[in-house]
């Protein structure tokens, strides 16, 4: 009992759809796969931890036999492709140079970056790193995740917290996560803040709904589109 699983590798295949999109014969399936993992780490590296930061989620790949395919999700596409698409150019050459293989990359828009798990995740990982609050900082991402339209939302930090002598497990949560039902729709995220007093890992779950039966007020992030207007607060 207690044992854990990634709600996204427990759909995949199932209700959720594979980050890689190829076949391959047998000897070049490893190649392949750890091109993949090149492809990742570098967009990772060059967009999310250096400023301006892109807010990238995820990387899917698909392959054709002439070139690769690269669809980055992102919530800031306009940091991805540059003015009159320099940078997207220049992150294509640089692709192009690391796998040396034609690359087609497309940009995704994510319309709602308040709930998808992975931004929420990075998000709360760069505050702690500037000293904040960490009950103050979930309390708020659980609260802004259920107002744009989420079921359900879990947050949980571990480390040491505020600087704390010893490590310890801070747990946030809003709402439903029904984690072993395999047609709820639960987007998952994983973050690692670097502190100057240890590392804090951040996991982040939000339930969107069944599938098929999301709220409409979450824009679903594979569809691009103008980003809708912002709350004005009270």
């Amino acid at each position: 009992m207690g044992q854990k699983t990634n709600p996204i590798g427990f759909r995949t295949g199932i209700t959720e759809g594979w980050k890689s999109r190829w076949y391959a014969p047998k000897a070049a399936y490893g190649e392949f796969l750890v091109e993949d993992a090149r492809i990742r780490d570098f967009i990772d590296e060059r967009l999310n931890r250096r400023p301006p930061y892109a807010a990238v989620s995820k990387v899917e790949i698909e392959r054709t036999r002439n070139d690769v395919k690269v669809y980055i999700h992102t919530a800031r596409p306009g940091v991805v492709i540059g003015p009159r698409g320099a940078e997207v150019d220049r992150l294509k050459d640089a692709l192009e140079n690391l796998v040396d293989r034609q690359i087609n990359l497309n940009v995704v828009e994510i319309k709602n970056p308040d709930v998808n798990a992975q931004l929420v995740a990075e998000g709360i990982a760069e505050q702690l790193q500037k000293r904040a609050s960490f009950r103050r900082v979930m309390k708020m991402r659980c609260e802004s995740a259920m107002a744009a339209g989420a079921r359900g939302v879990k947050i949980i930090c571990s480390g040491r917290l505020g600087g704390a002598e010893m490590a310890r497990k801070e747990t946030q949560a809003l709402g439903s996560i029904p984690l072993q039902t395999l047609k709820a729709h639960v987007d998952y995220g994983l973050a690692t803040s670097r502190t100057t007093y240890g590392t804090i890992g951040v996991k982040v779950w939000i339930y969107w709904g069944h599938y098929g039966e999301e709220n409409e007020l979450l824009e679903r992030p594979d569809r691009v589109g103008r980003a809708p207007a912002r709350r004005a607060r009270r």
